[in-house]
């Protein structure tokens, strides 16, 4: 899986989540401990830009979720 590739299905998976909780991604930056903005969460969802493993940590806290629910991600070998 190319990096692009993989950083678009986190984002994918973190917009699927905070859809399924009913939250705007403005009420998840409220909720996230730490100083963030919306524009990063967008970009996040949409794979244009690379988390630190501590952001997705705290995107996970606020979601309530555990960190490995947000790459739970089948990566598939090419051959």
């Amino acid at each position: 899986m190319e990096k692009s590739e993989l950083l678009k299905s986190v984002g994918k998976r973190i917009q699927e989540i905070r859809n399924n909780k009913g939250l705007t991604q403005v009420e998840l930056v409220g909720k996230i401990d730490g100083e963030i903005d919306t524009t990063n969460i967008s970009r996040i969802e949409a794979g244009r830009t690379n988390p630190t493993i501590f952001t997705l940590y705290r995107i996970s806290e606020a979601l309530e979720i555990k960190l490995s629910d947000l790459v739970d991600i089948d990566l598939v070998e090419e051959e």
